[in-house]
């Protein structure tokens, strides 16, 4: 593996990124941290290097039980009766996306993906395609009693737990609703020096304004499916105005001539500047031609169409390292979970299958990397026919990069007990998952595919030092590395 040796004045903007967020005291999410990776990637990396991540977040908290389904015997007949009439049946249907890793988890542990998510399940088989458990916002390790208890100086929880917003901005953005400086858009920050001339096209989301990708100084660029957003009146993509091709210069001159307005001369600068990305958007992402891998219509599939087409054009664009984000709603199945969530969840994978197709058509499937991510997951026990918010939850790697056919971290006892039994200990109630895989870990994951030395994990990332490769008196084990990339 390429390892990025930085310079020293990267070593201090990494230390000085750290000393930021230490201040916030809050958990620090693998995105945020994933910014000070990315200047190190720009600056350091081989000409020909190029390397992506993708976030696929899912609105609404996805329901963590029904979509890793419990499938050994002994597991599957508590989470059958814990969830009652949600519980998916142990079927044909669900022996077909039953999960056979390289190596068996212990205890006789097993598990399968929701029916519906066979693209996935086959992409496992491949080794395609891993499985991170239970993994979630921490400060530092945590047990329930220590939930529990009042002492939040020596043991703190991250802020405002259970609340869409809060989680969501939290997930991207390290601080609850509120906040304006997503991970997306300080990874932009960081990597404006390697790559000056590209920097508009460093983060760019393709599911509208997130704080995901606001930065300090890099703006976040916004396409829809159908590519860069165009203003017609002055765009060169587009037709006269009025019929007219006078009219059309006419509003180019008045759009993008000097004033001596301040404010004006500013807005025409920014509709120069909008116009010129547009172009570039455009002439990146050529042809809509891979409808052959993205068939049909789904939203979603079409985000990361339009992804596709973008990390087709990185020359054109002058990147080399990018951040993109897409998204889709509808998992906050409070009701019918039983009937929604498996259409949710086929999009969810058949997007994300036909995506990693695409990248091996193009051949570069090592160096992109698509995850999914979420408010968090959901209680255990069902409140009807749905289920309720919880806090740690299952989630998926995709790309040639990742050491799959493999589930990371440890597999939550099925439980919703409220005894101090082993079983109990690892939710917080209803069985809502306590994480035990802090996403600090999952980032320094993350940081050694991107090439940044293990030296440099603790200045990026500033909660890792809790998670040292040690065992709490819990018994749990936390390593710097969870091995889900090469």
């Amino acid at each position: 593996m390429y390892l990025i040796n930085p310079a020293e004045h990267s070593r201090r903007a990494f230390l000085r990124r750290a000393g930021h967020l230490a201040i916030a005291g809050t958990a620090t999410p693998f995105a945020l941290n994933l910014a000070a990776m990315g200047e190190a990637a720009a600056q350091g990396a081989p000409a020909d290097d190029y390397k992506a991540l993708v976030c696929v977040f899912m609105y609404g908290g996805n329901d963590y039980a029904n979509t890793l389904v419990n499938y050994d015997a002994d597991s599957y007949a508590k989470y059958r009766d814990i969830r009652g009439a949600i519980a998916l049946p142990f079927d044909a249907d669900l022996a077909k996306t039953e999960l056979k890793p390289t190596v068996a988890l212990p205890g006789g542990r097993k598990y399968a993906l929701n029916p519906s998510m066979t693209e996935l399940a086959a992409l496992f088989d491949l080794g395609k395609m891993a499985v991170q458990m239970n993994v979630g916002p921490l400060v530092k390790p945590l047990t329930r009693a220590q939930y529990n208890g009042s002492n939040r100086r020596d043991y703190p929880v991250p802020p405002k737990l259970f609340s869409h917003n809060d989680q969501q901005s939290v997930w991207q953005s390290s601080s609850p609703e509120g906040s304006t400086i997503g991970w997306g858009g300080n990874l932009g920050d960081l990597v404006l020096s390697g790559q000056k001339n590209a920097s508009l096209f460093t983060c760019i989301s393709v599911s509208g304004n997130t704080v995901f990708l606001s930065g300090d100084e890099a703006q976040q660029y916004q396409v829809g499916t159908g590519g860069a957003v165009r203003i017609n009146s002055v765009s060169t993509a587009s037709g006269n105005v009025y019929g007219s091709s006078a009219v059309k210069a006419a509003m180019q001159q008045l759009a993008q001539q000097p004033r001596g307005h301040t404010l004006e001369n500013e807005y025409n600068k920014v509709t120069a500047r909008a116009t010129s990305a547009e172009g570039k958007i455009t002439s990146a992402i050529m042809a809509d031609d891979l409808n052959a891998t993205f068939s049909g219509n789904d939203y979603l599939a079409n985000q990361l169409k339009m992804v596709a087409r973008l990390i087709r054009g990185r020359a054109s664009l002058g990147v080399k390292r990018q951040v993109f984000f897409v998204s889709m709603g509808g998992f906050d199945l409070h009701d019918d979970l039983d009937t929604k969530q498996g259409g949710l969840m086929k999009r969810v994978s058949y997007a994300m299958a036909a995506f990693q197709r695409q990248m091996e058509l193009f051949k570069i499937e090592k160096s992109v990397t698509a995850f999914t991510a979420s408010d968090f997951g959901r209680t255990l026990s069902s409140n009807g026919n749905g289920s309720d918010h919880g806090w740690g939850s299952h989630h998926f790697v995709v790309g040639g990069a990742v050491q799959g056919k493999a589930l990371y971290g440890t597999a939550p006892p099925v439980s919703v007990g409220s005894s101090a039994a082993d079983d109990d200990q690892w939710h917080v109630g209803q069985g809502r998952l306590l994480p035990t895989t802090s996403v600090d870990q999952y980032a320094a994951t993350l940081a050694r595919w991107f090439g940044v030395p293990d030296a440099e994990l603790d200045g990026i990332l500033p909660n890792l030092k809790n998670f040292n490769n040690v065992t709490a008196p819990s018994g749990q084990t936390y390593l710097r590395n969870m091995g889900f990339m090469e």
